[in-house]
């Protein structure tokens, strides 16, 4: 069975990218442009793991991992930020409402398949 991962990104390039990565290794993908459509696609299907972007419209990354977390049916997927922020009270706050990593922007579609592998061996 293939595994599912949520992206969640405003960015239509970083999604594609990222999508066209994790399908061919394997992975099925969903998409969403913002933090409200990513907890919407979360009650739709089961994940097993979320690809976030910290700063998004409407609610940013931080609050989607509240929402996730508040969730007892999604409170332990993996949860990984991918973002241009890299300041250490933004990676502080994210592990600290349960981020399980961070990668940030640009990226190396290696580094990306890295990361889910371990979180998600297919």
């Amino acid at each position: 069975m293939k595994k599912t991962i949520l992206v969640a990104d405003d960015s239509p390039s970083i999604r594609q990218i990222v999508k066209l990565t994790l399908k061919e290794a394997g992975y099925n993908v969903l998409e969403a442009c913002d933090g409200v459509e990513a907890l919407s696609k979360l009650d739709e299907t089961t994940v097993h793991l979320i690809l976030l972007d910290l700063n998004m419209p409407k609610i940013d990354g931080i609050e989607v991992i509240k929402g996730v977390r508040a969730n007892p049916v999604h409170k332990f997927v993996p949860i990984v930020m991918i973002t241009t922020e890299s300041s250490t009270a933004k990676r502080q706050e994210g592990r600290a409402q349960g981020a399980t990593g961070w990668i940030i922007k640009p990226f190396k579609q290696e580094q990306l398949l890295s990361v889910v592998k371990k979180l998600v061996p297919s």
